[in-house]
């Protein structure tokens, strides 16, 4: 109910604080972002701020009955409007009647127009008059989750600021601090699990611990938790890795079968699998990354000294591309099986040994075995393969004299290729010399 419990959002915050303690208010502002982080909240406090009637201040008092009112929603001089269903020009026309009016009881008459891209054309037009000629008592607070549909006109009135998302971090220390408010038994695992499921939206999150708290009968535990969300226990996706790194099919479809009697989300496991993947790749890139869950953490870090950083690369790729196209497969588990075994089935290949008698300048290949003697008056191919992309080199049986073992350009402009041969010569590397 005031700047100072805001969670979040610091950017906003800072400039709107700025705004009313210099007295610099401009007359509309628009804030935009994804739902449940904080558009009509950050409003209502705004608004609050205006009209204490201690004054105009970052710091409303929430005492005073101007304070109270908003606060319950019940102020004469907020109107607060829900676009959606008041899209007609009438209904606009109807309540930018009285803005001309002097505020009954506050400071300012403020408007809060939430999901304001819901107004028609002809509804814009008439907001538009307004805002081009504001009276001095009045304020517009609009809010939206889709501010490309407004016209520029609009927006070129309106001090736009856009709300990110809150870290999952952030959202995790929130509930914590509300459940032990609130004498609330629960574990940390259950609480970050929700604040992943909430993706960004404090609103979400609240909601859910909710739903938990309901489910559990007062307690967030998280095995319940993922119970009611149909996400993926950790020691369903330890099992998995564990299959992954011994590379044994039988296991990792026993884990399959396992986790199918569970009836899961297959996208939200593939969701889990992949947050996995990735925190098993910071581990191994930075061993004394801050521990978010110490236990899983160091079961995570053992798994990942099992995989090679290109491994891990590759996994989580496939996990992510397979939430992609998971409604095209024949059905969820058969998509998700497919993913395990592409995982399997698939692994980068080593990189390629550095060629000692080469020039420390050339460019570096992999060795190649010829299969097959060409004829000595045709051009010979070798062709190697790396992780990266096949190199081809095409070289000339009798190459001149006077190029050096590793200079390809010189060759390919002795040779004077015309067209696609010579395209395709310039774009290729020397890994050797025919015999």
């Amino acid at each position: 109910r005031s700047f100072e419990e805001l969670v979040g959002q610091e950017h906003v915050r800072r400039a709107l604080v700025n705004a009313l303690d210099s007295g610099r208010i401009h007359h509309a502002f628009l804030f935009t972002g994804t739902r449940g982080v904080g558009k009509t909240t950050i409003a209502r406090i705004f608004a609050k701020s205006l009209n204490c009637e201690k004054g105009v201040s970052s710091k409303p008092c929430s005492e005073c009955s101007a304070c109270r009112d908003i606060d319950a929603g019940r102020f004469v001089d907020l109107l607060e409007v829900d676009a959606a269903s008041r899209t007609k020009v009438d209904d606009t026309r109807e309540l930018l009647d009285n803005v001309q009016y002097a505020p009954a009881r506050g400071r300012y008459k403020v408007y809060l127009i939430d999901e304001v891209h819901m107004l028609s054309t002809h509804s814009f037009n008439a907001l538009l008059k307004t805002l081009e000629e504001p009276p001095p008592h009045v304020k517009f607070l609009l809010a939206t989750t889709d501010p490309q549909k407004l016209p520029v006109t609009v927006l070129s009135r309106c001090l736009q600021f856009h709300l990110r998302r809150l870290p999952l971090q952030q959202i995790q220390e929130r509930l914590a601090f509300i459940s032990e408010a609130e004498k609330v038994e629960f574990e940390p695992a259950a609480l970050r699990a929700i604040a992943r499921g909430a993706e960004g939206s404090m609103r979400d999150a609240l909601s859910l611990l909710d739903q938990v708290l309901a489910f559990g009968g007062g307690r967030a535990l998280e095995s319940e938790v993922r119970a009611l969300l149909g996400t993926l226990d950790r020691r369903h996706v330890e099992a998995i890795l564990e299959a992954l790194a011994a590379k044994d099919g039988a296991a990792l479809m026993g884990c399959v079968q396992q986790l199918d009697e569970r009836a899961p989300d297959y996208d939200q496991a593939l969701g889990e699998l992949a947050a996995a993947i990735q925190r098993m790749a910071l581990l191994q890139a930075i061993p004394d990354l801050r521990a978010e869950d110490e236990e899983q953490d160091q079961v995570l870090a053992a798994l990942a000294g099992r995989f090679s950083p290109e491994d891990l690369q590759l996994l989580y790729q496939i996990a992510i591309m397979t939430r992609r196209d998971l409604d095209f497969a024949p059905d969820a588990r058969g998509g998700f099986e497919m993913a395990l075994l592409r995982m399997l089935a698939f692994r980068p290949e080593a990189p390629p040994a550095a060629d000692s008698s080469a020039p420390s300048g050339a460019p570096r290949a992999a060795p190649s075995s010829a299969r097959g003697a060409s004829p000595a008056s045709a051009p010979s191919v070798k062709v190697s393969t790396s992780a990266a992309r096949p190199v081809i080199a095409a070289v000339p049986a009798r190459p001149p004299d006077l190029a050096a073992p590793g200079d390809w350009p010189s060759i390919v402009a002795a040779m004077a290729l015309q067209g696609p041969a010579g395209q395709l010569a310039a774009h290729c590397v020397l890994v050797g010399r025919a015999k």
